[in-house]
């Protein structure tokens, strides 16, 4: 079927971006060409199966079928396209600095294949000054052309958000920012096949400046209910209360919520990514980083929360048998990346704890660079048996699958980062903690 295939646009990166962006393309009437450097996803996204778990393999099969989508490894098929659009990781290093060694290499790859007046687009979320210094860089010296003139250059972020029926590719506002008025054009153009609104912007710097406050915002509101939680709690007072109370205003507040921890590709990393940028001119970000310690504490203040509830019960930690439930970063997906049950886990096992995890939606840990110690790790079963077993048990992330009555029956003793206990019915002797 690649072979029937005439695609007018190529995304790089098949992952949580990618892969429901060129379903979106294809739903639209554009024929898409997936290239990833994971032979296994090409393979299987090429017989209609999908790997991640919101995204229906019915959905990969029609487009399969119906020859608007194919997948190749072979970044020379970039010849054949009008647009490529680059959705691939932006970690962090070790040092906790910006890492955008797969855009250049991504860049690399494609810029000797670049057709004259094609179309660059960068999605991956990164620091403003990226796609019209770093990647533009890399494109043109491997193309032989320049930016603006020979091929057209953009930047478009991403706007994902996994499991969240409100959030549909087509309908979410795309902002488009280009090097040139002709490249805003292009990229508004390409958009416009797929998405329903498209929001031109006045370079690609602004584009890339508002991804990252969309997702500095959160992380700061969320780093405040977090250091909330502490100072109520040290009251008396219980802050999932207060924000109710609070949201009963109809103008001027925002609800967000306390957690264990911040999780995800984005919450977590992106803000540094401004911080990082920041330092070249000299400009503190001190309320920034501020929340990025507040939120990066939370998985600690979880474990001393798992210990004073043992301590009740006369236990230590060292020994107990430990359950976290949920191991993704958020409900209802399959994607863990830097998920705070890693951390938590991480520091129960320090305090030798007998650590293990319950989570329907990660029924392996997969290897990962940051958490090779837990690789091949599998979850529980959910039964009565089982789930007694466990000295205690910590609600991580709050699947809506997992039955939390049948937790509250069986569990002897919860600590819940997440409030989804509050409207259970406890047997007599049963004690969930708040963290």
């Amino acid at each position: 079927m690649d072979k029937k295939l005439q695609p007018k646009v190529a995304i790089i990166g098949l992952g949580y971006v990618g892969l429901p962006l060129s379903l979106q393309f294809a739903r639209s009437g554009v024929n898409v060409l997936g290239v990833d450097i994971d032979l296994n996803k090409v393979d299987a996204l090429n017989h209609g199966r999908s790997y991640i778990n919101h995204v229906p393999p019915e959905t990969v099969a029609e487009q399969v079928k119906a020859c608007r989508f194919a997948t190749t490894t072979d970044f020379g098929r970039v010849k054949d396209v009008d647009a490529v659009i680059i959705c691939v990781p932006t970690p962090l290093n070790k040092n906790r600095e910006p890492d955008i060694s797969f855009i250049l290499q991504t860049g690399r790859a494609i810029a000797p294949h670049l057709r004259q007046g094609a179309l660059v687009v960068l999605e991956s979320t990164t620091y403003p000054g990226t796609t019209d210094e770093d990647l533009r860089a890399v494109l043109e010296a491997g193309s032989g052309m320049k930016a603006g003139e020979g091929f057209h250059l953009a930047f478009s972020p991403e706007r994902e958000d996994p499991a969240n029926p409100a959030s549909k590719v087509g309908e979410v506002p795309k902002l488009v920012g280009g090097l040139t008025p002709a490249c805003l054009k292009k990229a508004v153009q390409l958009y416009g096949q797929a998405i329903k609104t498209v929001v031109p912007v006045s370079s690609c710097r602004v584009a890339e400046a508002a991804k990252l406050l969309e997702n500095i915002f959160r992380s700061v509101n969320i780093a405040l209910v977090n250091e909330l939680k502490l100072v109520y709690g040290a009251m008396g007072i219980d802050i999932w209360e207060v924000i109710e109370a609070a949201k009963t205003k109809p103008f001027g507040f925002m609800a967000f919520y306390p957690g264990p921890g911040l999780g995800g590709h984005c919450i977590p990393i992106d803000p540094f990514y401004l911080t990082w940028k920041a330092r070249e001119f000299e400009r503190p970000t001190r309320f920034i980083e501020l929340a990025g310690e507040i939120n990066t504490a939370m998985p600690g203040h979880v474990v001393e929360r798992v210990g004073e509830a043992l301590n009740a019960a006369r236990k230590p930690v060292n020994g107990s048998r430990v359950l976290v439930l949920g191991l993704a970063y958020k409900p209802n997906v399959d994607d863990e990346r830097e998920s705070p049950s890693y951390r938590i886990m991480e520091l129960l096992k320090q305090s030798r704890a007998d650590v293990s995890y319950y989570d329907p939606y990660v029924p392996v840990i997969r290897p990962t660079r940051e958490h090779s110690q837990w690789a091949g790790t599998r979850t529980i079963p959910w039964d009565r048996a089982t789930v007694a077993g466990f000295d205690v048990v910590i609600i991580v992330t709050a699947h809506a699958c997992v039955n939390y009555q049948e937790l509250g029956d069986w569990a002897r003793c919860i600590v819940d980062t997440r409030n989804v206990m509050a409207s259970v019915q406890l047997p007599p002797g049963r004690t969930v903690w708040k963290a």
